[in-house]
């Protein structure tokens, strides 16, 4: 069923590649910055097509499916580039792979719960971690684009590499309380 919000869904899945060009070439200022405008454009589409689809009535099978692999795509793909390009350096590698093997080992565990008819609602703190992975990523790409630029506050200054790192770390943290969460319940009904 391709509802409005089924095709803001789908429309984040096939705009993943196009944000991976604009992310490929490490120094290209101009493009990092139409991949930020991209990427934006596609946390504002995530928001949206859960909002339209509960506000119409329209939440369907298809977008139930669709919406968390479309997330995991997105941010998947966005890691691995940044990590390539050393936009996310050293240690802060660790993250980056926390939460990466987060949504593979969520994704498998929520395919055998639905194998054994268990449903896994999204808890309010999955849905922050969320929010700071796109906060993270988001933050990490514009320092390709405006690299050194900083904004002040409260009487220092903080650039998006700082809110980067910082949600990314917070985002990995949460990703270990949700996925242990998602685990617990998991192994309930496990043999």
């Amino acid at each position: 069923m391709l509802t409005l919000p089924n095709l803001l869904t789908l429309s984040r899945i096939v705009t993943v590649p196009v944000l991976m060009a604009l992310l490929w070439w490490p120094y290209w200022h101009f493009g990092y910055g139409l991949a930020f405008l991209v990427y934006a454009l596609m946390g504002v589409t995530d928001y949206f097509d859960g909002y339209l689809a509960r506000a119409q009535g329209t939440v369907s099978k298809l977008g139930v499916f669709l919406d968390p692999i479309a997330d995991k795509i997105m941010v998947a793909a966005v890691i691995l580039i940044l990590v390539r390009n050393n936009d996310i350096p050293g240690l802060h590698v660790i993250a980056a792979m926390v939460i990466l093997l987060r949504e593979i080992a969520v994704s498998g565990l929520r395919e055998f719960l639905a194998g054994v008819e268990v449903s896994v609602p999204v808890s309010q703190l999955a849905k922050w971690k969320t929010t700071f992975q796109i906060i993270a990523l988001g933050s990490l790409i514009l320092v390709g684009a405006v690299p050194g630029w900083s904004v002040p506050f409260t009487g220092g200054w903080i650039s998006p590499w700082n809110v980067g790192v910082v949600t990314l770390w917070g985002a990995a943290a949460l990703t270990l309380v949700t996925g242990w969460d998602y685990l617990r319940i998991g192994l309930k009904h496990m043999d």
